[in-house]
């Protein structure tokens, strides 16, 4: 494995860790300053309006977000690389109503900058999970 490939894995790591922490100015870092969120039936969402969803998500009162994820495919093209996952995310209500679970595939693309990688684009097919009783 290549070290582009450990920095971006690592990049994805320290994203869920942070966002598991609810951590959002660590969440914030990983990404570009034109980042955009590519999202079903809805606008992309730039980092701003991220930083204000995810600030809104934080606090003692936060809903507990626990992900799991799988790099499918990464591929690096010089200071462009691609990552098609499979993600898992199920957010628990902090007054322990029913919790949502979503899941699905994405891609993601990253560039290099600065020397360091960083979330770019993400497309998001995270579907609701049914549960059956």
């Amino acid at each position: 494995m290549s070290s582009d490939e450990q920095q971006i894995r690592a990049l994805v790591a320290e994203w869920m860790a942070a966002t598991r922490a609810g951590d959002v100015d660590a969440v914030l870092r990983l990404m570009s300053d034109d980042v955009a969120f590519l999202r079903a039936g809805r606008p992309p969402m730039g980092k701003d309006e991220f930083a204000v969803a995810a600030r809104a998500l934080a606090g003692p009162e936060a809903p507990r977000i626990e992900g799991r994820g799988e790099i499918l495919e990464l591929e690096v093209a010089g200071d462009w690389a691609y990552a098609w996952s499979r993600l898992s995310v199920v957010v628990a209500p902090a007054d322990g109503s029913a919790s949502i679970e979503r899941a699905g595939d994405t891609l993601t693309v990253f560039r290099r900058q600065d020397g360091r990688w960083l979330l770019m684009r993400d497309a998001n097919l995270l579907a609701p999970v049914e549960r059956s009783e």
